[in-house]
């Protein structure tokens, strides 16, 4: 692992800082420095400090996963205003989704691999419909939104104007939601991440850059990526 494979430094200039200072807080790695620090002073001791910075965030992240690996007693998806409840239980079915009641039951035969089973379904139900409406508000069209699994992207525009979207995305808060489909909407005017691309993504979502960072720095749940 190298520094490059990690989230982005977050560095604050302090006026009561006498040193630098580097911590690592949930999934950011922030760097304190005193307002007198010049640019390669700092560059110089994130260098110096590589690999304390990648010892530190692997510890954290094992700490994290022995943690978090649990099964969810309930999942929240972008376009519910409350989270679905999850149970655990013997049966021939490999989920079951009362929606009025708003609960998931999923069988204990595999349970990591019917949650993800019952997100896909429901993301190739809802992200089509929540893509279309966004191209109508913004006015971008697009030709077939396909809704699929890669490990690698979270969406692509084909040069036909046809748009993937990673069914994983469900799992995000809407704004994440959204700034996805106005990123792949916008490849349909330019296909790159020229100026252009980027001024015509801020016209549709001011908060793009908050947005895209979210995207790059939260971990989906360990039964999506083990299942």
């Amino acid at each position: 692992m190298t520094l490059s494979q990690l989230p982005e430094i977050q560095i604050t200039r302090n006026l009561r800082s006498t040193r630098l200072r580097l911590r690592i807080d949930g999934q950011q790695i922030k760097l304190t420095a005193p307002v007198f620090c010049t640019q390669r002073q700092i560059q110089n001791f994130i260098q110096q400090s590589e690999g304390w910075i990648i010892k530190t965030w692997q510890a954290q992240q094992q700490r994290v996963e022995s943690i978090e690996r649990i099964l969810p007693s309930e999942i929240q998806l972008f376009d519910r205003s409350t989270a679905i409840q999850t149970q655990y239980n013997t049966q021939k079915q490999n989920y079951i989704y009362d929606d009025v009641q708003n609960v998931l039951t999923v069988s204990t035969r595999q349970p990591e691999i019917y949650l993800k089973q019952f997100v896909i379904e429901y993301a190739k139900q809802v992200l089509p419909l929540y893509l279309k409406a966004v191209s109508e508000q913004i006015g971008l069209n697009y030709q077939q939104c396909k809704i699929r699994q890669p490990k690698t992207r979270w969406g692509s525009c084909s040069a036909k104007h046809d748009i993937m979207l990673n069914s994983g995305i469900v799992l995000f808060q809407e704004s994440v939601v959204r700034y996805l489909c106005v990123h792949e909407l916008a490849h349909t005017r330019h296909f790159d991440h020229s100026a252009r691309f980027w001024a015509l993504v801020q016209q549709f979502d001011p908060n793009h850059k908050i947005h895209r960072q979210l995207l790059k720095n939260t971990p989906l749940p360990y039964w999506w990526n083990e299942s």
